[in-house]
């Protein structure tokens, strides 16, 4: 034990000094922009080119990669299991001695629910289990009926997987590599960083620079992809309030309406200006407080379900769903297929681009969880970045997708939910659920829910790039933070043009984008349980030696 080496911890990120990339690396910076920019202007000018490249290149990944997102995920679920029960690693703090946490746990918590998940609910927390209900693997093999009461626990099961355990050990893989290095060890809040312990001084150079770039990258295009879902939601709300003809478009192939393109636009530029306006704002303000908003919002949304949807349904649900997903939970872990057969299509199609988006999302929301997480230790952290945010998720799920259910299996809804686009079944739930005049008052409420969601996850996306280019610093540029948020919402608008309105360019990118981050993640995992071993060993050591 004699023969431990300090840990590596001089990460050195050269920033300029001044001009107009002061305290910013210029290679991360450059190289970041001008890539989003080459993206932008593709799409804009070549929108169907853009569209079909993206698309073929998705496909091929999928071919290839479809195992490894897969497989991936479950390690990073077992990993973080392992590191919660084991004593010694679940006991360490993130921080020096008995630091106090910075933040309350109420504030804790609703800024990580705003930033990791807001915006997914309240898409998803209707169409996921409506959408399941009609198609998942048990289904696909014939064990049981689309749409019956059958399907309904097979529905759950991939439900809950999707936005489960295992969807938020993802986001906690980044958070806690990136907390331990920069709370423990004094270095700096930025991707590299939680490489160190196996690339060492490599990382102060063009490696390190890479590896920070993919980062960036994959958060602009895992939150271009949630804004772009959560503001088409939010013109269906608005055509459900105010009616105007102009939001809406025909469907593919004489399906439901969808949002325009122009209606896409304007509710993007707006949602955009106010997040821009948050994110100069910073953390202790404008995030924290739409945070607040947002939790206190959603609580009044599920009461509301509670109170005028199917209450019972939906808490019987959620026990039986919770066992059968416990029960599968080894199961789901490392289940994949060929994409060459019909389970492998719809696992590329559902639970391979829910993980791909959440690794998309993992650095941004990663290093915001590490930003707000100081002072609490790696068990609270993966108990409550993992469990708790999985619980309310799966609350959700039952009370608005269960309604949903409900009204369709009494002939209530008739198949409207079923038909409505994939943004627009929460207003029709809300609608069969809800009479006339109180709609309109919980619709109004629903779109100020999505705004500041949105909002929330814009402005924290923008603050997080910004920190990842500064070399880990907190405090960064006003005038970088309004540069890419004008960037970001130029990607949204570009890659939303040249999918036609559509949000497929959209999600081909992120995928694209997410999968060499996914191998950054499993270095972070490699890289942590080195860490974590290694001092456990000097405390050891340095314990003897006292004695």
């Amino acid at each position: 034990m004699k023969n431990i080496r300090p840990p590596f911890t001089d990460v050195e990120i050269a920033t300029q000094p001044d001009g107009f990339y002061e305290g910013q690396s210029l290679p991360i910076a450059l190289v970041s922009k001008i890539g989003i920019s080459l993206l932008v202007v593709w799409a804009l000018l070549f929108p169907l080119n853009a569209n079909l490249m993206l698309s073929e290149v998705n496909t091929g990944l999928l071919n290839i990669f479809n195992a490894f997102y897969v497989l991936s995920v479950g390690l990073f679920a077992w990993f973080l299991l392992v590191l919660a029960v084991i004593p010694w690693t679940g006991r360490r703090r993130l921080g020096r001695g008995d630091e106090a946490p910075e933040f309350s746990t109420f504030s804790w918590f609703a800024m990580m629910f705003g930033a990791g998940l807001g915006v997914g609910l309240m898409v998803y927390a209707t169409a996921e289990p409506m959408g399941l209900w009609g198609s998942n693997p048990e289904i696909l093999r014939g064990n049981v009926e689309p749409n019956t009461v059958a399907a309904i626990e097979t529905a759950y099961r991939y439900s809950f997987m999707h936005y489960g355990f295992h969807a938020w050990s993802i986001y906690v893989v980044t958070g806690l590599a990136l907390a331990y290095y920069s709370y423990t060890r004094d270095m700096p809040l930025t991707i590299r960083s939680a490489l160190t312990p196996i690339f060492g001084r490599a990382l102060n150079g063009p490696l390190g620079h890479v590896v920070d770039i993919l980062g960036v990258v994959a958060t602009i295009l895992g939150v271009a992809v949630t804004i772009g879902f959560g503001v088409s939601q939010l013109v269906e709300g608005a055509y459900s309030i105010l009616g105007i003809e102009w939001l809406l478009q025909p469907g593919e192939d004489g399906g439901a309406p969808v949002p325009s393109s122009v209606g896409l636009i304007l509710a993007l530029v707006l949602v955009m200006g106010m997040s821009i306006a948050s994110a100069v704002s910073g953390v202790g303000r404008g995030v924290k407080y739409l945070s607040n908003i947002n939790l206190v919002l959603s609580c009044v949304l599920l009461v509301v379900f509670a109170i005028f949807g199917s209450f019972l349904f939906a808490m019987t649900t959620y026990g039986r769903a919770m066992v059968d997903y416990l029960l599968h939970f080894p199961a789901l872990s490392f289940e994949a297929y060929s994409t060459d057969s019909e389970l492998g299509k719809w696992q590329s199609g559902w639970t391979t681009f829910y993980w791909a988006w959440w690794i998309a999302f993992s650095p941004f929301v990663g290093l915001f969880l590490a930003r707000i997480s100081k002072g609490r230790t790696i068990r609270e952290f993966i108990l409550g970045a993992v469990i708790a945010p999985a619980l309310v998720c799966f609350l959700w799920f039952t009370l608005l997708g269960g309604t949903a259910i409900d009204l369709e299996l009494q002939g209530v809804a008739n198949g409207a939910i079923v038909n409505a686009s994939l943004t627009n079944k929460l207003f029709v739930t809300l609608q069969m659920m809800l009479p006339e005049g109180l709609y309109q008052a919980v619709a109004v409420m629903s779109v100020v829910l999505i705004l500041t969601f949105l909002v929330t996850s814009a402005d924290s996306g923008i603050l997080v790039m910004n920190t990842i280019m500064a070399g880990g610093a907190v405090d960064t540029g006003i005038r970088h933070r309004i540069i890419w948020g004008v960037l970001l919402t130029l990607v949204i608008a570009a890659l939303v043009l040249a999918g036609g309105g559509g949000l497929g360019a959209l999600q081909n990118a992120m995928i694209i984008g997410a999968l060499p981050f996914a191998f950054v993640m499993i270095g972070m995992c490699l890289s942590l349980a080195k860490a974590l071993y290694r001092d456990y060993l000097r405390d050891r050591y340095g314990a003897a030696q006292r004695a």
